[in-house]
C-alpha cells in the first residue's frame, strides 16, 4: 500500500501511507484509537475506497471495489468486533457468503458441518459444536469462529484486529501457534494489538501510525523497545505506572457483601465482601466463572443459592433493578454491544440509567439532562467535549468514560467493571487507571474483571483468584506476582 489518503467530512483519517507486508511474515501495526489503523485495514478489505494511493498485490496494481474483490485475491480480515450472525449455526457462520456446493447445489448439513469441524480442529478447539447456535457461544468461542471462517476461503493474507482481546493466556498459546503455522505456510498476517508484550513475542516487523501517518514503517519487532514504540504513538514517552494505592486498606464497613453465592455449572458458593474505597480484582482465565460472578451480583444472571447485600440492602435475586435502585452500576465485557447505545449521542447513553431525574409529568427535559451529562462527562475528561456527539465516533477509551459517566450520574455506590480497558489503547488505558483509582479515592467500590494479570494486580488492592469456578487464593494485590497468579489459575487447589 503505496500513499494511501482517505478523508472523511471534516477528518483526514489516513495522510499518505506506506505498508508493505511480505509473505510468511506476522506485520504488526500499532496506534493509538483514532491513529488510522481501523481505516486502513477497511482500505485494504475493500471496505473504503482511498483517496488517493495504490496497492499492489502479489506484484500486480488492483482496486479493491469491496470486500468480497479482496477476499476472491486471497485478503480476509478478523475484525475486532465480532460479526457472527447470532440466529445461525456455527457452520452456517463459518461458511456464510460461500457456501459448500455440490453440481451447483449448496449442501446444507453434514459435508459443511464436517468441514467447519476440520476447521475447528485445526484451530485447537474441536469441543465447538457445528451445530450450536452463534449466539450461545462465549467471546472466546465466537473468535475463534471467526478465524475459522476467514481460514475457510483460499487466504494468503489475513488481517488480525485484537485477535487475543477475549482470549486466556492458554488460547492466546493457541492463537500464536496457529500463527506460526500459517505464516510458515507462507501465508502473511497484519496484526493489530494494544498488547505490546505480544509484539516482541510474535512480530517480524512494525509499522506505527500516528494521526493519520506512518511514523515508522518496517521496524523489526525484536529490535524495537515497548517504550520507543509508545514514545512513537504518543508523541511522548509514557511510563507504565499504576495510580499509587492507599497507604491505608479501607476500614469502613462493608458497602457489598456476597454471601455463598453460586450458579450451577458457572461457579461454586463464594463469598467476598467490599468496602467504600476499595478495588477488588477477579483474576483467572476465560470461563473460570470472573464475568458471570459479576453479573449474577448485578441481577443479570439469577443464583442457584446465595444473597448479595448492598448497604444492609439484600437484593432481590436475579433482578438488575434491584441492583441498581441498590446503587450497583456495570461497565460490561462488550460494551459496544452490551453496554452502549452506538446511533445515540453522548447525552442518550450517559443519562439513559438516570432518565426519571429530568423527567416531569412524562416530558424529558432535554436541557437538564444535557447540563448534567456535560458535567459528567467532563469530570472524567470525555473527549470531544460535546455531549450531542455519536458514541459510535469515539474511540474505545472515551466509550468506556462515558459507560463509567453513567453510572457517576447515577450516583452508584458499587461499580462493577468487566473488562475495563479491552481495545482501549496504551495512552488512554493510564488515563482510565487513574480515573478508576480516583473514583475509589472518593468512596465509589469497585469490582474488577481483567483477563490481563498485570491490571489487576496493578490496580486492585485485594485480589481473589479463581480456577474452573472456585477461589483458590484471596491474597493483598502487593503480596502477588504474575507468575504465582498464573500458576495458581492453571494448576491451583484450594487456599487462602
Amino acid at each position: 500500500m503505496s500513499g494511501i489518503t482517505k478523508s472523511f467530512p471534516g477528518v483526514r483519517a489516513l495522510d499518505g501511507v506506506d505498508l508493505d507486508v511480505r509473505a510468511g511474515e506476522v506485520h504488526c501495526l500499532l496506534g493509538q484509537n483514532g491513529a488510522g489503523k481501523s481505516t486502513l485495514i477497511k482500505v485494504l478489505a475493500g471496505a473504503h475506497q482511498p483517496d488517493a494511493g495504490r496497492i499492489t498485490w502479489r506484484g500486480e496494481a488492483v482496486a479493491l471495489r469491496s470486500p468480497i474483490a479482496a477476499v476472491r485475491l486471497g485478503i480476509a480480515t478478523i475484525h475486532q468486533e465480532l460479526d457472527l450472525v447470532q440466529g445461525l449455526s456455527v457452520a452456517e457462520n463459518v461458511f456464510l457468503g460461500h457456501e459448500p456446493t455440490r453440481a451447483g447445489f449448496v449442501v446444507r448439513g453434514r459435508e459443511a458441518r464436517r468441514a467447519a469441524n476440520a476447521l475447528l480442529r485445526r484451530l485447537g478447539h474441536p469441543e465447538i459444536d457445528p451445530c450450536r447456535g452463534a449466539g450461545g457461544l462465549s467471546a472466546a468461542q465466537q473468535q475463534i469462529v471467526s478465524m475459522a471462517r476467514a481460514l475457510s476461503h483460499d487466504v494468503r493474507l489475513i488481517v488480525m484486529d485484537e485477535p487475543s482481546a477475549a482470549l486466556d493466556p492458554d488460547e492466546t498459546g493457541n492463537l500464536f501457534r496457529i500463527v506460526a503455522d500459517l505464516t510458515a505456510d507462507g501465508v502473511a498476517v497484519v496484526y493489530i494489538s494494544h498488547r505490546l508484550e505480544e509484539i516482541r513475542r510474535i512480530g517480524d516487523r512494525v509499522t506505527v501510525l500516528k494521526d493519520g501517518r506512518a511514523v515508522a514503517c518496517g521496524l523489526s519487532a525484536k529490535d524495537t523497545s515497548a517504550r520507543d514504540i509508545v514514545a512513537m504513538m504518543t508523541g511522548r514517552d509514557v511510563a507504565y505506572a499504576f495510580p499509587e494505592r492507599p497507604a491505608a486498606p479501607a476500614r469502613d464497613a462493608p458497602v457489598l457483601r456476597v454471601e455463598n453465592l453460586s450458579r450451577d455449572g458457572e461457579f461454586a458458593p463464594l463469598d467476598l465482601e467490599l468496602r467504600p474505597g476499595e478495588i477488588l480484582g477477579l483474576a483467572g482465565l476465560v470461563g473460570s466463572g470472573r464475568s458471570e460472578i459479576l453479573e449474577t451480583v448485578y441481577g443479570a444472571r439469577r443464583p442457584t443459592t446465595g444473597r448479595v447485600i448492598v448497604a444492609g440492602r439484600t437484593l432481590r435475586p436475579g433482578s438488575v433493578r434491584s441492583a441498581v435502585r441498590a446503587g450497583l452500576g456495570l461497565a460490561p465485557e462488550e460494551r459496544k454491544s452490551q453496554g452502549l447505545l452506538m446511533l445515540e449521542s453522548v447525552t442518550r447513553n450517559v443519562s439513559l440509567s438516570s432518565l426519571s431525574r429530568f423527567s416531569r409529568c412524562g416530558w424529558l427535559d432535554r436541557g437538564a439532562e444535557r447540563r448534567a451529562t456535560l458535567r459528567a462527562t467532563r469530570e472524567l475528561s470525555l473527549r470531544p467535549d460535546d455531549p450531542d456527539a455519536r458514541i459510535r465516533t469515539l474511540s474505545g477509551g472515551n466509550q468506556q468514560k462515558a459507560v463509567l459517566a453513567r453510572w457517576l450520574l447515577r450516583g452508584c455506590r458499587v461499580l462493577l467493571l468487566d473488562e475495563p480497558t479491552r481495545g482501549v489503547d496504551v495512552g488512554a488505558r493510564a488515563e482510565l487507571y487513574a480515573v478508576i483509582r480516583r473514583l475509589a479515592d472518593e468512596g465509589l467500590a469497585v469490582l474488577l474483571v481483567s483477563s490481563e494479570v498485570p491490571e489487576v494486580l496493578g490496580l486492585a488492592d485485594r485480589v481473589l483468584v479463581l480456577r474452573e469456578g472456585r477461589v483458590v487464593c484471596t491474597a493483598h494485590a502487593g503480596d502477588l506476582d504474575e507468575h504465582r497468579v498464573l500458576d495458581l489459575v492453571m494448576e491451583g487447589s484450594p487456599r487462602a
